[in-house]
Formats: C-alpha cells, structure tokens, sequence
C-alpha cells in the first residue's frame, strides 16, 4: 500500500452575499458550514492530512467485483438496513418521475451493475426490469429472489443491442469502473433516443472508508466530476444533486475514528444500531421529499438523471 503526504488546501470563504435585512442567505449558511467543518477536520485531526494514494497500475489491478463475502452481507441485509432502504426510497422517487416523464406505461429498465437484486426488485415496480452484473456470485442471489431477467456482462461491454432501454440505471455502479467513460457511454449506447440514464455515486474522496475498499471502488466524485465525465460520454445531464446530506456529518466522523483507531469491519453494511434502524431508515427516505423542491450543496452520495438527447 503506498502513502503520500498530504498537504491540506484550507477552503477560503468567500464574501457571503446576504438578505435584504443584512442576513446570510441559506445557500450562505450551507456553504460556510460545510467549509468550517471540512477546515476544523484538517486543523483538528492531523491524520486527516494523511490520504492514500492509489496509483493507476494498482487501481488497473483490482478485480470488477467487490470482494467475495460483501455479496452475502448484501444480499442479507439490504432489504432491512437503514441505508439501503433509505437510498432505494430516494432512488424510487427519482424513477417515478423519471417514468412519468418518458410517458410510457411499461417502460424497459435496464440495472447495470444489478448486484444482488433488491434494487431490481424496486424498479420492477415502474416497468418492465432487467439486470446485468459482472459477477456470478451477484447473479446466483439474483435469481434466489426469482428474478429471471438477469444475465453476466460487463458495464463496459453490455450484452444488449443499440437502443434497446428507456431507463438505465447505474446505481454505485460507475466508481467500480476503470474507464468510467467507457461504462457511460455504453449506458447511452443501449438508451434509446430521449431515455434516461439515473446515476448514484458515492461523494467526496476525503469519505474513503472501509466500504471504498471491499467494494473496489476506483473513485468518488464531486458534481463537477461526474458532469464533466457524462458530457464525455455524450449524456445530458438534466439534474445532478447530493444526496445523504442527513448522515454526512456522522458517516465523515465515523470514517474518521476508524482511520485513527484502525477499526476494520468486514463490512460497514454491518454497522448499524438494532433499535434505531427503522427510524434511521426513514430518516434517510425523507430526503426523497426534500430533493423533490432543491438540491443539496453536499452529501455523502449523488445522485443524477441524464439523457440520450439524439
């Protein structure tokens, strides 16, 4: 494993525009928090300062699936822990209007990167879903729920013909990706023209944790990253947001304590609080009302909805 030192870039704060009665605006507020937090972790905690390094060779080298035990954990846990559920309630509501939008009644879906199946099993409900996942072991728990319509492929190569989808969803998928282009583009490839690709990535390389690693993920992005690689691959990115701003904080200071103590679970899909679950769960979901009227300034995941505009 190699490491570099890494000298911290303090975020200036830039002059705050303000109300009519000489206060911050909200957009203010968000911004200053965020960037007070971020340069208190710095300051704070010298072992922030301390980021991994992960050459290209290295990345290149890491197989497409996550490791082998995380899709058993997945597979138990996903229909009842608090952040699955919570993602898929956010996701739901983004594919709802994504369906109402194309105006078909059975629109086709495409889940590349289906893993297990639990969110396959969600967009079943909007259309007519298919899944498609490099990993066997994936599948093998796809078809233990009953779903038939899943088949072995890579995001970079998928086994459909051109224009065959209405949606494609790529749901923690592209970070996975060694050219994460080349998976985008396929996406598009695969779209027919005006359909629509809904993309969720984790945010933010300084919220590397144990899960970045065990699932082998190449990156995490920043909006204007993930924009810029869409525009690449010939996508239109019609609403691009955080997503998970409720347990930013928390999960930044779990991953945190975890760096300084070495704590390393098999799996952060592991961690939750029995009691709590539901409730965290819920919490989470109510997002999906928040995100309907604004997007986030931050948040521990984004989400995106682009579309095959030819």
């Amino acid at each position: 494993m190699t490491f570099i030192r890494w000298r911290p870039t303090f975020i200036p704060l830039q002059s705050a525009s303000h109300s009519s009665k000489g206060l911050p605006t909200h957009s203010d507020v968000s911004t200053i928090t965020i960037h007070l937090f971020y340069n208190a972790c710095l300051t704070a905690i010298p072992h922030f300062h301390r980021m991994k390094a992960t050459t290209s060779e290295q990345f290149n080298s890491l197989p497409r699936e996550m490791q082998e035990h995380t899709y058993e954990i997945m597979y138990e846990v996903e229909g009842r822990h608090w952040w699955f559920v919570g993602r898929r309630k956010i996701i739901a509501s983004f594919v709802r209007d994504i369906c109402t939008h194309i105006g078909k009644r059975r629109p086709r879906i495409l889940d590349v990167g289906c893993g297990t199946g639990a969110n396959l099993q969600m967009l079943s409900n909007f259309g007519v879903a298919e899944g498609v996942d490099v990993s066997t072991e994936a599948l093998n728990f796809c078809r233990a729920r009953g779903l038939a319509k899943v088949r072995q492929g890579a995001a970079e190569a998928l086994p459909f013909e051109d224009a065959s989808f209405d949606v494609v969803t790529g749901l923690d998928v592209v970070e996975h990706l060694d050219d994460d282009v080349a998976g985008l583009k396929e996406m598009r490839r695969v779209l027919r023209p005006g359909g629509r690709a809904l993309l969720f990535v984790p945010a933010f390389m300084f919220l590397w944790g144990v899960q970045d690693d065990i699932s082998h993920h190449r990156r995490r992005y920043t909006l204007p990253d993930l924009k810029a690689r869409l525009a690449e691959a010939g996508l239109s990115v019609e609403r691009a947001t955080y997503a998970n701003i409720t347990f930013f904080l928390p999960i930044l200071a779990g991953r945190v304590i975890m760096r300084l103590t070495g704590v390393r679970p098999a799996s952060e899909n592991n961690i939750t609080i029995g009691a709590l679950n539901g409730f965290l769960g819920w919490i989470l979901g109510s997002e999906s009302w928040w995100l309907r009227w604004m997007d986030f300034r931050f948040g521990v995941s984004i989400i995106c909805v682009a579309q095959r505009t030819d």
